[in-house]
């Protein structure tokens, strides 16, 4: 007995000591987010900003697949809050998922809820942020899972860091917000970008407010990419570097070399770089995001920037030195590519394969059940009697998917379609494909009829349905690359291409072998993706836009995946304290 109670004892020692990992420290992982107010100053603008736990960026979530995690969320502010885990499949725990009004109603002032969900074979780079009005403009941070198993590639990782691209206005948000929804217009563009919330020295009073990371020559780092800004596509690249794609959207990628990459809102890319350059004397190379523009609309011209400071090799003393400063930044003078190069970036998403290894199948579906086309689209609303707009022609905007302009209801859908109540604010007839065909992408942007009707239609497909959504972009107003997001599975993008999408040529062009898996697409401007889904989830999932502005407006849907059958496939019941509305 005494020396059973020594091996507990030296056991208990050992895990506190840290050598041995706890059972509860090795399979779930407590975080809490308190949601509050901080001071925060900028381009020399001090301001009250949102932030979870008064961090801007929000911290970092680091789990192993495999493990649960709990975070508590605790609302210190006088408005309503959601938090979303981008990517994140929630396996049977919708209520966990995050959008306001999808998957719950939303944590109400002094309330708090407990988001409670396991990370179910999956590993990468992800993200979390809030998911209710334009919050998530400051209220972001990675979430990391790291694999059990060692990387499908062979060079020795030393470092790997997060980078996340955000937007920073002088003003509130909230006005920016409430401004663009009251009259109708656009939105006041942002007056910087941020790399891990600093501008970088090509903006105003910003030279101290520049990442920099430190790295040693001959090493290998991984960057985890992740764009969190509200309304912009980036282009992102490192001066006089390669990079290696080997990873999308938590997602094992077949490797490539980049000079740059194209990321949109929603977006993670991870990349290898390996410090193997040799520096001037302030020991830096630039990195830097600036837009992939799409638009004609109003946008901010202007480019974050940081840099990767080389370790000094003469001791082990870093360099502090920042680089000779330069006022403007030009693609050209780096041989990266312009803000309007769709050719490079269409090459860049070409070259984007699933690994497909015997260890990480691309388990694409290879036929379907369903096939739906959903024409996404802006559009130009009358503007009301006796009401002031502010869009184009004196109209509001909207936005649509097959001309429906989807409208949140006033009780979260998943419960409501848990509870079966009668009394639902939401329909599953969203129509499956457009009800009057059109050249969708050859139609002239400005004269034709743009009003769009508004409501709740959703889909609803059986458990295990393969599903194939054709996402088909137009001209109306302008051509303009959609980053579409899918939360609760992921998906296959098996074809895209410009123009229409054309059901008698296309799918026979459509990569069933290995095409990349994501859960947030960026449909080509003027053009189309078909993405398949197995859905395997049970629970209500959304769809929408990950541009900020365009879910606003309405450019969004969802789909219902029906209980299968027995308890595996069945979504679980709801936790006891789901805010309620």
């Amino acid at each position: 007995m005494e020396a059973f109670c020594q091996l507990v004892l030296l056991v208990t020692l050992l895990i506190i000591s840290g050598v041995l990992p706890s059972c509860v420290s090795q399979t779930t992982w407590r975080f809490q987010f308190n949601v509050e107010w901080k001071n925060v100053t900028r381009l020399c603008h001090k301001k009250p900003l949102l932030t979870v736990n008064g961090e801007y960026p929000g911290p970092t979530i680091a789990v192993h697949e495999g493990d649960n995690v709990e975070i508590k969320v605790t609302n210190r502010i006088a408005q309503n809050t959601t938090i979303h885990w981008h990517g994140i499949r929630q396996i049977r725990t919708g209520w966990a998922d995050g959008p306001a009004y999808i998957t719950q109603c939303p944590i109400r002032e002094g309330k708090t809820y407990t988001y409670k969900f396991t990370v179910i074979d999956q590993r990468g780079t992800l993200w979390w942020h809030a998911h209710h009005s334009w919050q998530r403009a400051s209220v972001y941070g990675a979430f990391i899972i790291h694999p059990r198993m060692p990387y499908p590639f062979s060079v020795p990782i030393q470092d790997g860091f997060p980078i996340i691209f955000g937007e920073w206005w002088n003003g509130d948000i909230d006005s920016v917000e409430s401004e663009m929804m009251k009259y109708g217009g656009g939105p006041a563009i942002s007056n910087a970008y941020t790399i891990n919330g600093l501008p970088g020295p090509f903006y105003n009073c910003s030279n101290k407010d520049t990442f920099i990371k430190t790295v040693e020559h001959g090493k290998t780092y991984m960057l985890r990419i992740i764009n969190a800004a509200l309304n912009d596509e980036l282009y992102f690249a490192v001066a006089n570097h390669t990079l290696t794609v080997v990873e999308i959207d938590a997602v094992y990628t077949k490797p490539f070399k980049t000079k740059a990459i194209m990321i949109a809102p929603g977006q993670t890319t991870n990349v290898l770089l390996t410090a193997n350059q040799v520096p001037d004397s302030s020991g830096m190379f630039l990195m830097a995001a600036w837009t992939y523009l799409t638009s004609v609309f109003p946008f901010n011209n202007s480019t974050t920037a940081g840099f990767l400071q080389y370790k000094n090799q003469m001791s082990t003393e870093h360099t502090s030195q920042h680089p000779n400063k330069v006022t403007t930044f030009d693609p050209v003078m780096y041989n990266f590519p312009q803000m309007e190069d769709t050719k490079y970036y269409t090459k860049f998403s070409d070259n984007l394969r699933s690994l497909h290894s015997p260890r990480y199948p691309c388990n694409v579906p290879k036929t379907i059940h369903k096939r739906i086309v959903a024409v996404i689209s802006l559009n130009l609303q009358d503007c009301p009697a006796n009401k002031t707009c502010k869009g184009y022609a004196d109209k509001r905007f909207f936005a649509s998917m097959n001309n429906q302009s989807f409208v949140r209801p006033a009780l979260s859908i998943l419960e409501s379609h848990y509870k079966k109540l009668k009394t639902s604010q939401y329909s599953t007839d969203f129509p499956e494909k457009p009800r009057k065909p059109f050249d969708y992408t050859g139609v002239d942007p400005l004269t034709e009829n743009m009003n769009t009707e508004f409501g709740t239609k959703i889909m609803q497909v059986p458990y295990g349905t393969n599903l194939e959504i054709v996402l088909q972009g137009t001209s109306f107003l302008n051509v303009e690359n959609h980053p579409i997001h899918v939360h609760g599975h992921n998906f296959f993008i098996v074809g895209k291409g410009f123009g229409n999408f054309d059901v008698s040529k296309d799918p026979a062009k459509y990569n069933l072998v290995d095409p990349p898996e994501r859960n947030t697409v960026a449909v080509p401007s003027g053009g189309w993706a078909a993405i398949r889904i197995k859905a395997d989830n049970p629970g209500v999932w959304f769809i929408h836009c990950h541009l900020e502005e365009h879910t606003s407006w309405g450019l969004a849907s969802g789909f219902i995946v029906q209980n299968g059958h027995g308890p595996s496939q069945s979504l679980l019941p709801p936790p006891k304290d789901l805010p309620s509305c």
